[in-house]
């Protein structure tokens, strides 16, 4: 019967998406408003009361947040939790990992891959495993800003929401081998 219910609500999913925050919101986790949380994103659902989010949150493709860990459990009968806080207007880049009892401060960027361990104050670029931080927010953009020309920075017909052509995919791959990337509205 469980393995019916199982395929039937996958079917269901397919047919029928739900979007990340509000799946996660009907569980209960406490998240702001404005939040995006991209494809496979992982809530701790074993301790998601231990989990807050602030408002114009970005959740990347494959974050996990983790308010337990269960390595403690085998060794000394108990798993370790912690409180999770992840303040206003962060970003948390794709496959990045939040552990137990971790603060990331407003404005914070957490680049791709990280694996949060220590708590990251506000306004700071932080990435690496275990996660480091890098300079501050105003100091990243200023330099990106740099990096941005007329020429490598694109609208939003250069983008699959807009059905981006053959010939702006081809003219967008151009312009990033001559200048090292590009930007997209």
């Amino acid at each position: 019967m469980n393995k019916y219910r199982l395929l039937l609500s996958k079917i269901y999913r397919f047919f029928f998406p739900i979007d990340e925050v509000s799946k996660y919101r009907k569980m209960g986790v406490r998240i702001g408003d404005n939040c995006k949380f991209q494809s496979d994103v992982i809530i701790d659902y074993s301790h998601y009361w231990l989990i807050e989010i602030g408002c114009n949150v970005t959740l990347a493709p494959r974050v996990h947040v983790l308010a337990h860990d269960a390595s403690t459990k085998r060794e000394l009968g108990y798993t370790k939790l912690g409180y999770i806080k992840i303040a206003d207007d962060v970003f948390v880049g794709a496959g990045s990992i939040i552990l137990p009892g971790i603060s990331i401060g407003k404005g914070a960027i957490i680049g791709a891959g990280s694996v949060v361990t220590k708590d990251i104050p506000q306004g700071v670029v932080a990435a690496g495993n275990p996660v480091k931080v890098i300079c501050t927010v105003e100091d990243y953009y200023k330099k990106i800003k740099n990096k941005m020309h007329l020429e490598n920075c694109f609208d939003e017909s250069y983008t699959l929401r807009k059905n981006v052509s053959e010939g702006k995919k081809q003219n967008m791959i151009d312009v990033i081998e001559k200048y090292g990337c590009a930007f997209v509205e």
